[in-house]
């Protein structure tokens, strides 16, 4: 692992994100952090820097080594399809290409079960392609995380409740042993931490499906 990392985030704000950059910022072998951000980031921290971007026209970005795409939305809160892929394909993209040129070598994506380029799902087949298209952008090593449904408190976070996870984190907390691993709903801290410990010493592509999110405890 290399001391004084460089870091790179986007989505911070997100469920997954906040987790992550928590745990980073907290990281003795992480030298930097660098948040990309719509909008101010309420915290504050020596090793963090936020800059406030336009996904869709990004300035070069500073040097560093390592990247965790965790950008995400809903059609519903996005309003439409191609709302929806300009956060989850676009903008991780652009941040991936943009990281690379950076300098970065390695790459953690937050992901779905399901995840296909052809999937008929049309959220799947989203984050399908951007799986693909991270392949192409010439990272040494990605390690891709691909949670079922993910649980945490979105209303600390101010985003709107979703009754798909209520209901799942229910019948998930009734009936957790008799649901197959990678379907059982995950924490979404548990899937920042395995980001945060595999990103760094991965080899190549690594997929951590929901059943082995679950053991980062």
């Amino acid at each position: 692992m290399n001391p004084g990392r460089r870091v790179l985030i986007a989505g911070a704000t997100g469920l997954v994100g906040q987790a992550l950059l928590a745990l980073l910022l907290a990281n003795a072998s992480v030298m930097q952090v660098h948040a990309l951000v719509r909008r101010p980031l309420a915290a504050r921290h020596a090793k963090l820097s936020a800059h406030v971007v336009d996904f869709a026209a990004l300035p070069p970005l500073p040097s560093v080594d390592e990247v965790y795409l965790a950008l995400g939305t809903t059609i519903r809160i996005a309003g439409s399809q191609p709302a929806f892929r300009a956060v989850d394909f676009d903008a991780n993209l652009a941040v991936a290409r943009a990281a690379r040129a950076a300098g970065a070598r390695r790459a953690g994506l937050v992901s779905a079960m399901g995840a296909k380029a052809n999937a008929s799902v049309f959220y799947s087949r989203v984050k399908g392609e951007m799986e693909d298209a991270l392949a192409t952008v010439g990272f040494d090593a990605w390690v891709i995380a691909r949670p079922s449904m993910l649980v945490g408190d979105r209303v600390a976070l101010g985003q709107p409740l979703r009754r798909g996870e209520q209901i799942a984190e229910t019948v998930g907390h009734w009936l957790g042993p008799l649901i197959p691993a990678n379907y059982r709903p995950v924490d979404a801290a548990r899937v920042a931490r395995a980001l945060a410990a595999r990103v760094p010493v991965a080899q190549g592509q690594e997929v951590l499906l929901s059943g082995e999110l679950q053991r980062f405890a």
